[in-house]
């Protein structure tokens, strides 16, 4: 019966992604206009190439909500191969850009390997720990394999280098891990070994360390490391409580960098104000909501684990650009989940949401079937 799908998706989550990933290709539009003209002579230049990511994540997601979720199960070890191999080939023969080796440039379009290994790490991680079931609580037979696995790819990806996907692909394996029911002495193990790692790789360039420093003085290196900071604050300060109008934003204007990938949130708050933005963050706490739900009542430890997987996925990313816009946090480079420009991004939170609404249709059609044999 499973293997049918005949139950419904959810309705809210898909109608949360779909106004999300809408408003992002205005917002993009927006923040892009003025230098889509200056630097490629058309102000949709941005928006028509984020048009065209959306349509192929759309298109990702209808079948992946469409395919049972089981079918990933299986996939794992395959997928994670694959992201080795492209994880491998990107340090070989990716392009160099800003003295990162992070990108294939294909046909003017850069894909992102390590996008694809957030999702990779998840199937696989997923499958294995529901497979072990209360034998991840052995820490040579259970934990070490996975953390070997794990340390691999984030040596690799901390290789090109980017530190921010590195935290992202960890704070995912420690979700999914603790989900999966941990030794919570391991847990505490593993988190006190793992402290002075990250804090030596924080310190270990010139230009992390700085960020740090900027994040702690902003106000001292307002020219400097603090100019985008400062800037993407001056956008969220000027929009007030209504904002400027959309379009109307003047930080966008070459004074804020990045003002249509990763700080795109402050050009949000400029020309919406605080009103806007809060209708903007219950849109996302919304889709948050329906995911947790979705993977939550999963009958399937793997389904509960891949959903939960997917959801914490998306919500880290969205904490770490708030964070790092607003000043919460030091700045990390990380894109707004189905708003930032930026095409591995998007069609990988729209693959991953078809997955969720393939695990809510399996709800929904386990409902269903309850109810038709208790009448």
């Amino acid at each position: 019966m499973a293997h049918k799908m005949k139950g419904r998706p959810d309705f809210l989550l898909l109608f949360s992604t779909i106004l999300l990933v809408g408003f992002g290709l205005v917002m993009i539009f927006s923040a892009s206009t003025a230098k889509a003209v200056f630097t490629h002579q058309s102000s949709w230049y941005y928006v028509m190439k984020q048009g065209s990511f959306a349509g192929i994540g759309l298109l990702l997601m209808l079948i992946f909500m469409g395919l049972p979720f089981s079918i990933w199960k299986k996939a794992g070890p395959g997928l994670m191969i694959f992201s080795l191999i492209l994880l491998v080939s990107v340090l070989i023969v990716g392009t160099n850009i800003n003295g990162a080796k992070r990108w294939f440039v294909v046909s003017g379009f850069n894909i992102q390997p390590s996008e694809f290994t957030k999702l990779s790490i998840i199937v696989y991680l997923s499958a294995l720990i529901s497979k072990k079931g209360e034998g991840i609580q052995s820490f040579k037979k259970g934990l070490l394999p996975l953390l070997i696995m794990v340390g691999l790819i984030l040596a690799l990806v901390m290789k090109q280098p980017d530190f921010g996907t590195v935290l992202i692909l960890a704070f995912i394996a420690g979700t999914i891990i603790m989900i999966g029911g941990i030794n919570l002495r391991h847990l505490l193990m593993l988190g006190l070994g793992l402290v002075p790692i990250f804090i030596y790789l924080a310190m270990s360039q010139s230009y992390r360390l700085k960020r740090i420093q900027t994040f702690l003085n902003p106000l001292d290196n307002q020219s400097d490391s603090g100019y985008q900071l400062m800037q993407s604050l001056y956008a969220l300060g000027h929009g007030g409580l209504l904002g400027t109008g959309l379009g109307r934003s003047v930080q966008k204007l070459f004074y804020l960098p990045e003002a249509h990938t990763d700080f795109i949130f402050a050009v949000i708050g400029e020309e919406l104000g605080l009103l806007g933005t809060t209708l903007f963050l219950l849109v996302f706490f919304l889709f948050f909501w329906r995911g947790f739900a979705a993977a939550i009542q999963s009958h399937d430890p793997f389904g509960m684990i891949l959903g939960m997987g997917l959801v914490s996925m998306i919500g880290i990313q969205f904490l770490l650009n708030l964070g790092a816009v607003t000043g919460s946090i030091p700045v990390t480079g990380v894109p707004l989940p189905f708003i930032s420009y930026g095409g591995s991004s998007l069609i990988l939170c729209m693959a991953s949401t078809g997955i969720l609404l393939s695990i809510s249709r399996d709800n929904n059609r386990r409902r269903k079937e309850q109810l038709v044999h208790s009448q």
